[in-house]
């Protein structure tokens, strides 16, 4: 029996690039990339079937991520995060037949930008509290809801946990369980909503042996790199995230 996965030359061109970038910002390093990989397929499919192909490709980069980084959860950062995140995954479940993904998308770029900007020309000082729990809830539930639309929760969430200040390991290895429990919930509902067919399945198995070398460079660029650089690159994943969403969702 053949498999009727995609066969466009330029649906891999762009495909195997995006999938690379995904697997490296599921380790944390670069991890504002990571919501780069819909936009950039849907530059050859569309936006809910890019975002079909890649739920088996993130469930494998999941697991090796949580693998790679088991002992340096926070729990209980999590056990706040994971439920505020499953709401989110819920309002988008309910709300995706109605929403364009690409104003979604254009939603979370701009708030990407001025995130950074606010960074930027409000530099926060070394002895500045803690963003308050209830912003935090807030931006987690938006978090879920992106990344149920588009594999776009990364930059709600940073824009939360960046200000916190954790250690390079500590952030990636709690990001990496809160994705994987988001990720992992979302099974059920794509299958209802008809987005898993053979044709995405087939393409998506193809694609999965970049899955875990995407992975593996994260791994050990995350776990090598001092955390002033760490969070530069995780600002220019952002700053590149938030201009092509925004650009998606204007044109």
């Amino acid at each position: 029996m053949d498999f009727p996965l995609i066969t466009d030359p330029f649906f891999y061109a762009v495909a195997i690039p995006a999938v690379l970038m995904l697997g490296i910002s599921k380790s944390g390093f670069g991890a504002g990339f990571g919501s780069l990989a819909v936009p950039v397929i849907a530059l050859s499919v569309t936006v809910p079937q890019a975002a079909a192909i890649l739920m088996p490709l993130l469930l494998l980069m999941d697991l090796l991520g949580v693998a790679a980084f088991r002992k340096d959860f926070d729990l209980k950062f999590l056990r706040f995060l994971v439920p505020c995140g499953l709401l989110g995954t819920v309002v988008g479940a309910l709300l995706f037949r109605l929403l364009d993904a690409r104003m979604v998308a254009a939603i979370v770029g701009g708030f990407t930008l001025l995130f950074l900007a606010q960074r930027l020309l409000f530099a926060p000082r070394a002895d500045s509290p803690p963003p308050p729990r209830w912003l935090g809830a807030m931006l987690t539930v938006t978090s879920g809801f992106t990344s149920f639309v588009a594999h776009a929760g990364g930059p709600p969430l940073s824009a939360y946990v960046i200000p916190l200040r954790l250690s390079p390991v500590k952030f990636t290895a709690t990001m990496a369980a809160f994705f994987f429990v988001i990720n992992l919930s979302k099974w059920i509902p794509y299958a209802w909503l008809g987005l898993l067919d053979m044709r995405n399945l087939a393409t998506s198995l193809a694609l999965l042996p970049l899955a875990p070398v995407g992975v593996w460079m994260g791994v050990r660029l995350a776990r090598r790199i001092s955390p002033v650089w760490f969070y530069r690159v995780l600002y220019i994943g952002m700053l590149l995230t938030g201009i092509k969403l925004l650009w998606d969702g204007v044109h």
